[in-house]
C-alpha cells in the first residue's frame, strides 16, 4: 500500500509537471517572432490538392490555393474520380482565375494501397518543378502558405517540411472535442517534439524538394507505412535529415461533427501512431487529465493528501490549457474547456480500443498494415 501511494504520488506531480511544462514550450515556440520574411529565392512550386468528397466550407477551402502571396507557383487538383462531387467547385473556381495556372487531374494510379498517394501520383508525374507542396483538402490556406514553406526550407539539413493543422470555427461541442484534440493536445506535442530537434510530418502539409523523394523511390516509397506521414518521416530520417515544422500552424475548419466522426478519426490516427512508432505510442496512454486525478483522487482515500487538492490541480490543469488556446487565439469559450475535459476522458479509451485491431476504414477504403497486407496476400496465393 505504501508502495503504490508513493508511486501515485511520484506519478501524478510528474505528469502535473510534463503538463505545464510541455505547454509552456509549445506556447514559446508559437509565440517566438518569425526571423525573416523576406525571401531570398523564389522558385518555382507546385501546389498539389488531393481532393476526394466535399469537406465542410469546401469552396472557401479550395479559393485559398488562388490567393497565394507568392510569384511563382502552379495548382494541380486531383480527384481519383470522375464522378467526385467536388469536381464542378473547382473547374468553376478555375474559370474564374485565368490569371493563376491550375489544372484539374482525374484518374487513380495504383502504386500503393493508400489512396490518397495514388491519387497524387499523376500530379507528381506530370510536373517538372523542384519544389512541390501538399495540401491536404480540408487545410485552409493563409496568403503566406507557400512563402512560410519555403522559408522554413533549409537546404543544409531539411528533408521536409510539414505542419500540424489547427482547428477553427467548431459547430458543436463534438467539433470542439476534435479542435481540442488537434490544438492543445496534437499540435503541441508536435511543436514540443520540433523544439527539441525531433520534428516529425503530419499528412497535412508535406513540402518536399522532389530529389529528396524521388532519389528514395518517389511517391511509392510513402506507402511503405499505413500513413504517408509517417513513412515520410521515416524516410526523411533515414536519409540523415530532419523534418521541419512552419513557424506557425494552418488551420482547418471544424464545423460540425459526431461523436461517431471524432472516434473513428482518432482512432484511425491512434492506430496508424501504435504501428508506425509502437514505443512512442506506449506512453500515450499517460496522457490526458484522466491518469493524474486517479492517482490524486487514491492518494486522497489514502488520507495522504487534502481533498482540496484534487480540484486545484484539475483548475490549474484546464486553466493553464486555457490560457494557452487564449493566447494563441484558438478556440477557448466554456464550451471549448468542456471540450478538453471530454477529450481527456476518450484519450484512455481510444488507447485501450486501438489495441483491438490493425486496420481501419478512409474514405471507404480498408487499409491494413503492410505486414498485415502481405500476410493476406500471401494467404491468398497460397489458397
Amino acid at each position: 500500500m505504501a508502495l503504490l501511494a508513493i508511486i501515485a504520488g511520484i506519478a501524478s506531480c510528474t505528469l502535473l509537471i510534463v503538463q505545464l511544462g510541455s505547454l509552456y514550450v509549445a506556447f514559446r515556440r508559437l509565440n517566438s517572432p518569425i526571423h525573416s520574411s523576406i525571401l531570398k529565392k523564389t522558385p518555382h512550386i507546385t501546389l498539389i490538392r488531393p481532393l476526394c468528397g466535399l469537406d465542410n466550407f469546401a469552396e472557401e477551402l479550395l479559393l485559398s490555393c488562388f490567393k497565394q502571396d507568392y510569384p511563382c507557383y502552379d495548382i494541380l487538383f486531383c480527384v481519383a474520380s470522375a464522378q467526385d462531387p467536388v469536381i464542378p467547385y473547382v473547374n468553376r473556381l478555375i474559370d474564374c482565375h485565368p490569371e493563376r495556372s491550375a489544372k484539374l487531374l482525374i484518374g487513380n494510379d495504383l502504386i500503393t494501397k493508400n489512396p490518397k498517394l495514388n491519387n497524387m501520383e499523376k500530379a507528381w508525374q506530370s510536373t517538372s518543378a523542384q519544389w512541390i507542396a501538399m495540401a491536404d483538402s480540408n487545410l485552409l490556406l493563409p496568403p503566406d502558405y507557400l512563402r512560410s514553406l519555403i522559408l522554413s526550407f533549409d537546404e543544409q539539413d531539411t528533408g521536409l517540411v510539414s505542419s500540424p493543422a489547427i482547428g477553427i470555427r467548431p459547430a458543436n461541442l463534438w467539433g470542439a472535442v476534435e479542435a481540442a484534440l488537434l490544438n492543445t493536445h496534437q499540435a503541441r506535442w508536435q511543436f514540443l517534439s520540433d523544439a527539441i530537434g525531433l520534428g516529425f510530418a503530419q499528412g497535412k502539409t508535406l513540402f518536399w524538394h522532389r530529389d529528396v523523394l524521388d532519389q528514395r523511390g518517389g511517391l511509392s516509397a510513402l506507402g511503405h507505412e499505413l500513413a504517408e506521414d509517417v513513412a515520410s518521416t521515416k524516410l526523411v530520417r533515414d536519409a540523415g535529415l530532419k523534418v521541419h515544422l512552419t513557424p506557425r500552424p494552418f488551420a482547418q475548419p471544424i464545423g460540425e461533427r459526431t461523436l461517431r466522426a471524432v472516434w473513428d478519426r482518432q482512432l484511425r490516427w491512434a492506430r496508424i501512431r501504435r504501428l508506425g512508432f509502437f514505443w512512442l505510442f506506449i506512453p500515450e496512454i499517460l496522457l490526458g487529465s484522466v491518469p493524474v486525478m486517479a492517482s490524486l483522487i487514491y492518494l486522497v482515500h489514502l488520507q495522504m493528501i487534502p481533498w482540496i487538492l484534487p480540484p486545484a490541480v484539475f483548475i490549474l490543469w484546464y486553466g493553464a490549457e486555457w490560457m494557452v488556446a487564449k493566447l494563441l487565439h484558438w478556440p477557448h469559450s466554456a464550451r471549448d474547456v468542456c471540450a478538453m475535459i471530454i477529450r481527456d476522458m476518450l484519450l484512455p479509451l481510444l488507447w485501450l480500443w486501438c489495441w483491438a485491431g490493425r486496420s481501419f476504414v478512409w474514405h471507404g477504403n480498408a487499409m491494413n498494415s503492410p505486414a498485415s497486407a502481405n500476410v493476406q496476400e500471401q494467404k491468398e496465393m497460397e489458397h
